[in-house]
């Protein structure tokens, strides 16, 4: 096994483990790499394709340099990235299921990785489906996903799995911003389950935001958010945390409305450079992808409020070791005193309750604004 193999995949056991064995007995044709974003997937992948065509290479060293450039120069490695929202269906049959019937360049293998296998519509995955079962001798497709459900079942069954497993928080730490502060590093290592992508995000603007409005959503169950503490020094009557989840769902919208924009131009700079496409087709495009960013970050707006639960919890029943929001144990101490920690025990179900809710394609604004009333009655 190459050095470098062992490097990618130092928290990825049992991936390694199957990788390895996989080179000393012979690749199979095709791998399913199944994990959380950010668990270095692509990284092993781009090894492990390297390890394959550097084996029968006439010169191993050049021919497992070129294939870990990124992007690489070897012919024989066919590495696809989605475009926007999803895999064009184009692309997948002319770069992987067209290109796989021709012999190699150079190596005696060749490498198809396709990233984010699950932006792939179901016409590209059927297409791509005799591929995976009649495959020619010196072919191996690797698909990458970070939602293997997804994928097709006919799909996942001819691959062999490869499992990665989120990352520890301070392997996290350490691949983080150094610029940022150590608790707040801490804390966003901790709080995006293994999920690099997440911790980086929870360290942007955005990413702040979201988090401010998940805690404040948080605190104004409690009676504790700044209008209530207004209202309470002016004799007013406090406000609901009914206006509070509004900000929430503002935070997600921002966050797809800028991935939005950022896939139209995208799409607008491939359409420029000989990409057909139809301004419809690119209208459309953007759309989806802002909409499944905005979704996706609401519902990790609503874990950061489990966790805000979940360490009053655990605040409260004296064990602030295990606090993900490291960065905010002073204020969750203080709020913590003299508090059952059954009750914000249940708000944390109530929170993870209305995830499930928001699967089932409820309405947005009625899920929060019922959580919002119910979270009042818990701490009332």
């Amino acid at each position: 096994m190459s050095e470098r193999l062992t490097e990618v995949t130092e928290h990825q056991a049992r991936a390694r483990v199957a990788l390895t064995a996989a080179l000393a007995s012979g690749p199979s044709h095709a791998y399913l790499f199944r994990g959380p974003r950010g668990a270095g997937k692509a990284a092993v992948a781009r090894t492990f394709a390297a390890e394959i065509l550097a084996g029968g290479a006439s010169d191993p060293d050049d021919a497992r340099r070129r294939a870990l450039i990124e992007p690489s120069p070897h012919p024989d490695l066919v590495w696809l990235s989605p475009r926007g929202a999803q895999h064009m269906v184009e692309e997948v049959r002319e770069r992987v299921i067209r290109a796989a019937s021709y012999r190699p360049f150079e190596a005696e293998k060749r490498v198809f990785v396709i990233e984010a296998a699950e932006a792939m519509r179901d016409e590209s995955q059927n297409a791509l489906l005799k591929t995976l079962e009649e495959p020619p001798d010196f072919v191996h497709i690797l698909l990458l996903t970070s939602e293997p459900s997804a994928l097709l079942e006919t799909i996942a069954s001819r691959c062999q799995p490869i499992d990665f497993a989120p990352l520890p928080p301070p392997a996290l730490e350490a691949a983080l911003d150094s610029e940022a502060p150590a608790e707040e590093r801490a804390a966003a290592a901790r709080l995006s389950a293994g999920d690099l992508a997440r911790a980086r995000f929870l360290l942007s603007e955005s990413g702040h935001q979201l988090r401010a409005a998940a805690f404040e959503l948080g605190r104004a169950v409690g009676g504790d958010s700044p209008d209530a503490q207004h209202a309470s020094a002016s004799g007013e009557s406090p406000p609901t945390a009914s206006p509070v989840w509004s900000r929430l769902l503002k935070a997600a919208e921002s966050v797809g409305e800028e991935a939005e924009a950022t896939t139209r131009d995208l799409l607008d700079e491939e359409t420029e450079a000989g990409v057909k496409r139809s301004a419809r087709d690119i209208t459309d495009e953007a759309k989806r992808a802002g909409r499944r960013r905005r979704t996706d970050t609401l519902d990790f707006g609503l874990e950061l409020v489990a966790s805000w639960f979940r360490d009053l919890a655990a605040t409260a029943s004296g064990a602030p070791e295990v606090v993900y929001n490291q960065d905010r144990l002073a204020d969750l101490q203080t709020r913590a005193a003299s508090l059952d920690p059954a009750r914000p025990r249940r708000a944390a179900e109530l929170v993870q309750d209305t995830r499930r809710r928001l699967d089932l394609n409820v309405s947005e604004e009625l899920a929060l604004e019922a959580l919002a009333f119910r979270l009042e009655r818990i701490f009332a």
